[in-house]
């Protein structure tokens, strides 16, 4: 006996609807098929033609068994009843007798014709003629139809639409009623780590899984075979740990060890090890994609690292379990491989620097370093201070010259022991142990330039005087020498005081401030004379290192002490010395009431055309006391309060900004326990009268402001005399009495006249950048632009190819396609200025900031570019000729590229130069 199909509720449900109006009152159903369901599905009720029908079925497998269900159905319901019976089973039609068919719908046997009932159900014309044989497809789409029905198609249903319809329905991979569905690797991937269609494609019957897994691997690739077994396998949310699990063990040294290690991870659901290859590299090509995705950031960024990480953390479980993690410590994206390149690292902090930069090469290498961005930071932090501390010590040959050297250089050095201090997040306790000797060899090392410093600081203290600084710029002249010249010519500059800002906290705060919003400037005239290129300035606080006597003295612009009226006062009378107006707001005087985001006095101030307006932001002074709650060594603007907002303000307002502080700052860094030094004529948490012991400096002069006019000032960082705090002021070490002087204009504004953009490049110290980094040169030192005579700077200084002498930059503005191009472009700079800005870029290996870039063409042609922003912005509309990036602004306007090869491309055709 041939074997006889299989019939489930819904194509008997299908069969009715379409025979039942048709059959003239007759309620006995003969169908050629077996019943395909349980039990529990033979009652169910029916719509026809508006009417609700009882149906019944039965499977018999006699012509007497058939006769006596239907006496009994006719008993149940009488002879009037609607109730339909339907009768399945594995009698031949020629078996049952006429007076039994006389009953029957058709009298006959009906067949089942799946194919048909698919194409009905989804409102096709025809069917693709591959289906007709696949009974299981049929089948499942019997069984799998949604309850709202399958989505109509119309014309011909194709196998492939039939095939992600079922998908969708089976195992909610897809949308049942989309027209396409966009399957790859990523998305059945990402499909396995949820429960539930891992679960659901794990119960479905065998053919049904082998239909659908020999679908999906046409579909999305040789990987979907592996991939479905371990779901099927209820492991299915181990597809993508297992996957980057065996491309790490296919690549190891001991690959054929780690292969026999990865068959029992993976079990039966691993057809061949020929299969393993290609699914490596589909699970390993996945989770590239999540890591660039995480890298760039934003919600859809921090998902893709959640996802990055957790998958990858399970594999270094699973590696673990099968202990292979021994064999994969080389790997290049397993955690367990950047841990091991992180330990490595520490074990190279004690020596120099060689040995650290290589290994830190191999960290930066590993796919994870952006993920775990703020460990491979702290790591770079490390081998900064490696660095730092094989160069030569630092001279103190002035207090100006220890200042300003500070800001530049030795203050990164606190940044970085700071950055250190945090530990790591991975609390390995070898990395931290490393760490903590790196910080105590930095900590030695400043303390002898503290104490270096000391002793000068006594020598000048004794005589220096504003009329006498003996070339430093001292606290009570930054109005007069660095606000007075922002103010010429009608400029209003916004003097923020940061209490309490020390060298560290101003260059990271420097760092943070967006480019394509603010510019950072400095005087010119400081490469002047002194042969010293333009940098940022440093002042000397008063003494003793306290805000009554250093702020006070800053704001009123000669040597004072006093609260907050005597600054008042001495910054108004200040300006109308000027004859300029100004206003000065303090802590409860400029932040905003409910609704405001700042008080409305300050921004109408702000508003005014020729107020001069200071703030002074006691943040960074007040965390002194207990401590920051993030515990953070760094300080973003967004941690200051306020500052966002002011800055926001100046700039909407076309304000530049004077970025200043009163005096520096120790943190404490010392055992939790320890007390204060025991010390007589206590007078502040670093300084005291009485005779100077170790650690301490004895003080005295014009300068100093207290005890009258001598006092003794710790210098070690670590001795204090009243309680714990977070950090402490007062004393005589470098980050105390030096006092960043930082400006800024908008970048969207002109540079005021005798004043420079300053690099980023320019502001960094060679030990900070190393050799592993992007390395952007500083740009050659401009032209002083100002009142006095205009001097070239010595071409035999400049770190960039000179004019004349046929470099790729000259080559390109005389190129005919760049002279074609300049007819375009509205007052394009000069032919010199463009070359020397693009052999700058080219020196530098195609980046640099745009403070940088304008600085070069400033020194080519002894011409101020007053505004870096613009001035890139016309390179590029003079480069990019139809569209080709040649040169453009990348990292959120904080650098310059210069692409090389489309640059010759586009002008040069070609040819090296």
């Amino acid at each position: 006996m041939p074997t006889r199909p299989a019939a489930g509720r819904r194509a008997i449900e299908v069969l009715l609807e379409t025979e039942l109006p048709r059959a003239e009152g007759r309620r006995l159903v003969l169908v050629d098929a077996v019943w395909a369901d349980g039990d529990e599905q033979r009652d169910f009720t029916l719509q026809v033609d508006g009417t609700a029908r009882r149906v019944h079925v039965t499977d018999q497998d006699s012509p007497l068994g058939i006769t006596e269900a239907w006496q009994r159905h006719l008993a149940d319901t009488g002879s009037d009843g609607d109730g339909v019976l339907v009768v399945t089973g594995r009698v031949p039609a020629d078996q049952l007798g006429w007076d039994l068919r006389g009953h029957a719908v058709r009298r006959r046997p009906l067949a089942v014709d799946r194919a048909g009932i698919v194409t009905q159900l989804f409102g096709a014309e025809s069917l693709d003629t591959r289906m007709v044989r696949e009974e299981w497809l049929l089948d499942a789409l019997l069984d799998a139809e949604p309850s709202g029905g399958w989505p109509r198609v119309g014309g011909v249903l194709t196998r492939d639409r039939a095939l992600r319809a079922l998908l969708a329905a089976r195992t909610g991979l897809g949308d049942t009623g989309a027209d396409s569905l966009d399957l790859d690797a990523d998305t059945l991937f990402d499909w396995s780590r949820g429960p539930a269609g891992p679960r659901r494609f794990a119960e479905l019957a065998e053919p049904e899984r082998a239909g659908l897994t020999e679908w999906l691997a046409q579909a999305t690739g040789p990987a979907a075979p592996t991939l479905l077994a371990l779901a099927a396998d209820g492991r299915g949310a181990d597809a993508l740990p297992l996957g980057a699990l065996a491309a790490a063990a296919l690549g190891c040294p001991a690959a054929a060890d780690a292969g026999f290690a990865l068959g029992t991870l993976f079990g039966s659901a691993l057809g061949s090890f020929d299969a393993l290859t290609p699914f490596a590299a589909a699970a390993t090509g996945v989770l590239t994609r999540w890591i660039a995705q995480a890298e760039a950031g934003g919600p859809a960024g921090a998902d893709a690292h959640a996802r990055v990480v957790a998958v990858l953390e399970r594999a270094d479980q699973l590696a673990d379990t099968a202990r292979l993690t021994p064999l994969l410590a080389e790997d290049r994206m397993l955690p367990s491989g950047y841990r091991t390149r992180l330990r490595a690292l520490a074990a190279t902090l004690d020596g120099r620097p060689g040995a650290a930069q290589d290994a830190l090469r191999r960290l930066a290498d590993h796919q994870l370093a952006t993920l775990y961005g703020e460990s491979t930071e702290r790591a770079r932090t490390a081998v900064r201070l490696v660095r730092w501390l094989d160069t030569p010590a630092p001279e103190v040959s002035s207090v100006g010259q220890a200042v300003r050297q500070h800001l530049r250089s030795t203050g990164r050095a606190d940044l970085a022991v700071g950055i250190l201090a945090e530990g790591d997040s991975s609390r390995d306790g070898t990395l931290g142990e490393a760490y903590h000797r790196l910080i105590g060899r930095v900590r030695d090392r400043r303390r002898e330039l503290d104490e270096r410093f000391a002793q000068v600081l006594a020598t000048w203290t004794e005589a220096a005087s504003q009329q006498a600084p003996n070339g430093a710029l001292l606290i009570e002249d930054v109005l007069a020498e660095v606000a007075a010249p922002l103010a010429r010519d009608g400029g209003r500059p916004l003097v923020l005081v940061l209490d309490g800002m020390s060298a560290d906290v101003a260059v990271d705060l420097a760092a943070g401030l967006d480019p394509r919003a603010w510019t950072e400037i400095c005087p010119a005239g400081t490469a002047g004379t002194t042969g010293r290129r333009p940098g940022r300035l440093a002042a000397v606080a008063m003494l003793p290192t306290v805000t009554r006597v250093s702020r006070a003295s800053l704001l009123c612009g000669t040597a004072a002490d006093g609260g907050q009226d005597v600054e008042r006062a001495g910054f108004t009378a200040f300006w109308k010395k000027r004859r300029r107006s100004a206003v000065l707001f303090h802590k409860g005087g400029y932040e905003g009431t409910a609704g405001h985001r700042l008080a409305p006095a300050l921004l109408e101030e702000l508003a005014h055309e020729d107020r001069i307006v200071g703030v002074v932001v006691n943040t960074i002074d007040d965390a002194l006391a207990d401590g920051r709650e993030s515990g953070r060594a760094r300080w973003r603007t967004g941690d200051i309060a306020k500052l966002a907002d002011l800055l926001d303000a100046a700039r909407g307002s076309g304000r530049p900004v004077l970025l200043v502080s009163d005096h520096g700052h120790v943190l404490d860094r010392g055992p939790r326990d320890a007390g204060p030094s025991p010390a007589d004529g206590v007078q502040g948490a670093r300084w005291r009268t009485g005779t100077a012991g170790p650690g301490e400096v004895a003080l005295a002069g014009p300068r100093v402001r207290a005890a009258g006019g001598r006092i003794t000032a710790a210098w070690r960082d670590d001795l204090r005399y009243t309680a714990r705090q977070a950090g402490y002021h007062g004393g005589a070490s470098l980050a105390e009495v030096t006092v960043p002087v930082l400006a800024f204009v908008p970048s969207d504004s002109r540079i005021p006249a005798g004043w420079t953009a300053l690099p980023a490049e320019d502001t960094v110290p060679d030990w900070w950048r190393g050799g592993i980094e992007p390395v952007t040169e500083g740009a050659p030192a401009p032209v002083t632009q100002g009142r006095g005579r205009k001097q070239a700077a010595p071409q035999e200084e400049s770190l960039f190819p000179q004019p004349g002498r046929g470099t790729l930059g000259e080559e390109t503005v005389r190129s005919t396609a760049y002279r074609s191009q300049r007819d375009f472009v509205r007052l394009p700079p000069a032919d010199t200025a463009v070359a020397a800005a693009l052999d700058a870029l080219l020196a530098a290996g195609g980046k640099l900031s745009p403070a940088a870039v304008a600085t070069a063409a400033q020194a080519a042609t002894g011409k101020s570019q007053r505004n870096p922003e613009r001035f890139v912005t016309v390179l590029e509309r003079l480069l990019n000729i139809d569209g080709y990036p040649v040169l453009q602004l990348v990292e959120s306007g904080r650098t310059v590229h210069l692409d090389k090869e489309l640059l010759r491309q586009q002008f040069t055709g070609g040819t090296p130069a």
